[in-house]
């Protein structure tokens, strides 16, 4: 069940989940396409892994620059796609929320997993192989105050990825979707500092009010989701599902 061999697309791959994804799967022989907006940071993590990694810019959520990348990787046999760009958008009450941060959430979190899927799933289809993890989130599965549009678009992220598990899983492509929880980082110590500003608590109050959701008490680690995209792409009949990797937070 070893990558060796295979080229895998992974998307916000300049850092954070995206560069502990591409980590895990390039240790685990593949080669690996980088995709972020950012050469600089996609070139950082490429020069951490060594060998077998390529860096290619685009901004996933505008459709030309999309088309442009897969032009560019015309020669790549891409067989492994991870749509793990996402941002996290306003944190606020529906009602404070401008409509354009609205729609930068949907257009990164949700249009560039279809229009990356789009660009890459007919090599997939044609050849009669392919995997694809979507990177959701446990947010898309359960309330979370002040964060509608990053709930919203999780939850659309779970319904694209299942109904589009029917669409080419006869073909021989297996759609799955990760959910992780809260993951150790600058995201979610943003996060923790922007919701203690909202609701006049400390930023450890709302770390605690946070992490104590999950039945182990803590949170996820970038090391523990690069994994856990591992693990799913070695279950060969995993396909339409979502995996939670949230230290048991209760979606």
């Amino acid at each position: 069940m070893s990558l060796t061999g295979r080229t895998a697309l992974v998307t916000g791959g300049g850092n954070g989940l995206g560069a502990a994804i591409a980590t895990a799967l390039h240790g685990d022989g593949a080669r690996v396409v980088l995709v972020g907006r950012r050469r600089s940071t996609l070139e950082a993590v490429a020069g951490r892994l060594g060998e077998r990694v390529r860096c290619a810019v685009a901004d996933v959520s505008d459709p030309g620059q999309v088309a442009a990348l897969a032009d560019e990787l015309t020669g790549e046999d891409v067989s492994v796609l991870v749509n793990n760009a996402g941002i996290a958008g306003p944190v606020a009450p529906l009602t404070e929320i401008a409509v354009e941060d609205w729609d930068e959430v949907f257009d990164v979190n949700v249009r560039g997993v279809f229009l990356v899927c789009r660009a890459f799933l007919p090599a997939m289809v044609r050849a009669g192989r392919g995997d694809v993890v979507n990177v959701a989130s446990v947010s898309g599965k359960r309330p979370l105050a002040g964060r509608t549009p990053y709930c919203a678009s999780k939850m659309a992220v779970l319904g694209l990825t299942t109904t589009l598990a029917f669409e080419v899983g006869p073909a021989g492509v297996n759609v799955n979707s990760l959910s992780p929880g809260p993951v150790e980082g600058p995201r979610m110590e943003r996060n923790f500092r922007l919701e203690a500003e909202r609701s006049g608590t400390t930023v450890a109050e709302a770390r605690e009010a946070f992490v104590s959701r999950a039945a182990l008490g803590r949170m996820v680690t970038e090391e523990e989701v690069g994994r856990a995209v591992l693990a799913m792409l070695q279950m060969p009949g995993l396909c339409g599902a979502d995996v939670d990797l949230s230290a048991g937070m209760v979606a």
